[in-house]
């Protein structure tokens, strides 16, 4: 995915204190030998994403010290607890002023997508209105592509851990559906049960 460099930000939200998993935050369960978050932030470099802001909450310190996040911007979401609109709003919050004209979000617990599936709904960009979203089997899912024209209202709708959702649905005749059921599996790592998902 040539050409979005400096265009399209990734945008990894990480900052999950894990409570169903017992309090481990998720961007330090162990993925291929290295904490989830680096596998995130690699997903998103392969598909092309240069500048990669990574949103921190739970253990943020310990994060920085574990994994390595060189050339990343780490962000840090006080208000974490408070869901995932919270570390959102901070993303985007923290894109202000770079330049970037879209914002490609993708959450640090679904290690089953992907450079592919990135790189597909990158491909979706076309200025700052655009808005697109990975489908599996027709349901909308991860990652999303917010175009800079829709931030102030993705912010301002994203409350507990809704995101983006409520925008979404609101502007559900505008998105872009990317289907990428064929290269992806869209599932989170929420409970213990989930952690066989993980290498």
């Amino acid at each position: 995915m040539t050409g979005n460099e400096g265009r399209i930000a990734g945008l990894v939200l990480a900052a999950g204190g894990g409570r169903r998993l017992g309090g481990q935050p998720k961007a330090l369960l162990e993925h291929r030998g290295r904490p989830l978050v680096e596998h995130t932030v690699g997903v998103l470099r392969a598909a092309g994403c240069g500048r990669v802001h990574v949103v921190l909450g739970a253990a943020a310190i310990l994060v920085r010290e574990r994994a390595d996040l060189t050339g990343c911007v780490p962000v840090d979401n006080p208000d974490w607890e408070q869901g995932m609109g919270s570390s959102l709003r901070a993303g985007l919050a923290s894109l202000a002023g770079t330049g970037v004209r879209a914002a490609l979000v993708l959450l640090v617990d679904q290690p089953g997508i992907g450079p592919e599936a990135v790189a597909r709904v990158l491909s979706a960009f076309h200025d700052e209105e655009s808005l697109a979203s990975a489908a599996y089997e027709g349901v909308r899912g991860h990652p999303v592509l917010l175009g800079s024209a829709h931030w102030a209202g993705v912010a301002q709708a994203a409350t507990g851990d809704r995101g983006a959702r409520a925008y979404l649905k609101a502007h559900d005749d505008v998105i872009t559906l990317v289907e990428c059921g064929d290269v992806a599996q869209a599932y989170d790592i929420d409970t213990a049960a989930d952690l066989v998902h993980l290498e």
